[in-house]
Parts: structure tokens; sequence; C-alpha cells
């Protein structure tokens, strides 16, 4: 005989003050990418070659695509309340670039600057952090034999 049961999952609940900084972090963060993104987007191959002469330009496209993504991945789960874990995985990602970015800055000798996108990396992690969806319910996987 099978056993049809459905485990059920935890939705994570924040005070009005914690849901508050989080919506204000993630909507600062997908202004901020959308328009870094729709810049690098925008921007003509030549320009983005002199912007950054140690990055291809298409690779600075594929980065633009990227940011524009993970803005949109921030807000628009928790707008129209579908795939609310996707928010935590565009935060996690656009981690990933702001690493890369932090990376570049110091490597290209600008120590200072590389400051910014690692501010921006660890605001977009505290971001993936919180909105994570925890795990199953303990013990509720366990299938009866």
């Amino acid at each position: 005989m099978r056993n049809n049961n459905t485990t059920p999952t935890v939705t994570p609940t924040f005070s009005r003050k914690t849901s508050a900084l989080l919506w204000t972090i993630q909507g600062l963060l997908a202004l901020l990418f959308l328009f870094a993104g729709g810049m690098k987007l925008a921007s003509p191959m030549a320009a983005l070659a002199q912007q950054a002469p140690m990055l291809p330009p298409l690779f600075l496209k594929f980065i633009g695509l990227g940011e524009v993504a993970g803005a949109l991945g921030l807000i628009l789960p928790g707008l129209v309340r579908v795939g609310r874990g996707l928010t935590s995985l565009a935060a996690a990602g656009l981690v990933i670039i702001m690493t890369g970015a932090t990376v570049v800055t110091a490597a290209s000798g600008h120590i200072g600057g590389a400051a910014v996108p690692c501010i921006v990396g660890l605001l977009a992690a505290f971001v993936a952090y919180k909105r994570r969806l925890p795990g199953r319910v303990a013990g509720a996987s366990l299938a009866a034999a």
C-alpha cells in the first residue's frame, strides 16, 4: 500500500521591522541591479570594452542579463506570492556576481573601490540568508513502510 502523505513546509515569519528591513534592502538592491544591468545591456560593445578592458564585452552583457534577472527575482516572487524560494536564489546569484566584481576591482588596483561591490554582496547575502525557505519539517518525511 502506498502512502501519499505530503510533507508540510514551514514558512518563515518575521516581525514587522525585520520584514520592512528586508523589503527595503531588496528594493534598493533591485533598483541598483536594474540600473547596472540595464546599462550593461544598453551600452554598445565598444563602450563596454573601454570601461572594463580586463573582461570581454560579451561577458559583460551576460553579467548585465544576470543582474536584471536577479533584480526581478528579488521583487517579483514576493509581490505575486508565487515561488518565494526564488528570492533567495536570486540574491545568492547576485552574491556570486558581486564576489566577482569585488575580485576584479581589487585585482585592477582599486582596493578602496572594491568596498562598494563587497558591501552590496554582503547585503545580497543577508537577503539570501533571511529569505531562504527552511527545509521540510523534521520527521514529517518519514514514510511508513
